[in-house]
């Protein structure tokens, strides 16, 4: 069976960082495991305490899992500090850790950053060089490529700056009212469009680290980048497709969707 690391911080509520990872990485038939960068408190409503994890004890479970079940892909998630990030650098590079899947988190979707200058600097400088691909929405590609995207094209050339400034394919999210569904790849030099489904669903949390998580899944697979990208998103629709409900903010998709089995019941 394939292995994928998710490398991010923990939702209490389930929807996203390490629970959402866990969840999307089982349902894509690979083998997930997990480095803690943080403890959150957090619900549909929003995040009220954090706990972060040390840089040596980051380092203990990165050594961890690397030295007895090598990971065939590994996601990065939400890492808040220069520290921890440094250590993630400096173990990926140490095991010659493949596939690596950057989901450069920010930006809160209030706008608000999430991250100091220092973390900034130490994500860009050390840690994004070793990705094969990096999952930016438009806020975070805005920071990454120094420009304001207010187009389709404003989308390219933000991304073919992006991947040259860092050596690495670059995922151009839409949303934030440009291009809704629809996502770019840019890769070798070359730009390739992938067009969403609209899904009337206001049940978004977690979607950035699902679709991460579903790339990193299928590239530990042995699926090609666009082939994993494609694969994703129609994972995506089909999480939002289901509908869930859940909590008094913006909820959480139904990760399981597709799951099929005498244990999962009719009344689940």
């Amino acid at each position: 069976m394939r292995t994928a690391l998710s490398i991010a911080g923990s939702d209490s509520s389930g929807g996203a960082g390490i629970q959402a990872d866990i969840k999307t990485m089982t349902a894509n038939g690979v083998y997930a495991m997990t480095a803690v960068t943080a403890l959150t408190a957090q619900n549909t409503t929003g995040v009220t305490d954090i706990l972060e994890a040390t840089p040596s004890f980051l380092a203990a479970e990165l050594d961890a899992v690397f030295t007895d079940i090598f990971p065939d892909a590994v996601k990065i998630g939400m890492v808040s500090s220069a520290e921890l990030i440094t250590v993630i650098a400096d173990k990926l590079t140490q095991y010659g850790a493949r596939h690596i899947v950057v989901d450069p988190v920010m930006v809160a979707t209030s706008g608000s950053k999430l991250l100091r200058d220092d973390a900034i600097g130490a994500l860009t400088e050390r840690l994004l060089p070793l990705a094969e691909v990096l999952t930016p929405n438009i806020p975070e590609a805005e920071i990454l490529a120094d420009m304001k995207i207010e187009s389709p094209a404003d989308m390219e050339t933000a991304a073919r700056t992006i991947s040259e400034k860092y050596g690495c394919a670059v995922l151009c999210k839409g949303g934030h009212d440009l291009n809704d569904a629809n996502d770019l790849l840019w890769k070798d030099g070359q730009a390739r469009w992938f067009n969403g489904r609209r899904i009337n669903n206001p049940n978004t949390h977690g979607t950035g680290c699902t679709l991460s998580s579903a790339i990193a899944s299928n590239l530990a697979k042995g699926k090609d980048l666009e082939s994993a990208v494609e694969r994703a998103k129609a994972y995506i629709s089909g999480a939002l497709g289901a509908m869930l409900d859940l909590g008094h903010g913006r909820g959480p998709m139904n990760h399981l969707f597709d799951l099929k089995s005498e244990y999962f019941g009719e009344d689940a």
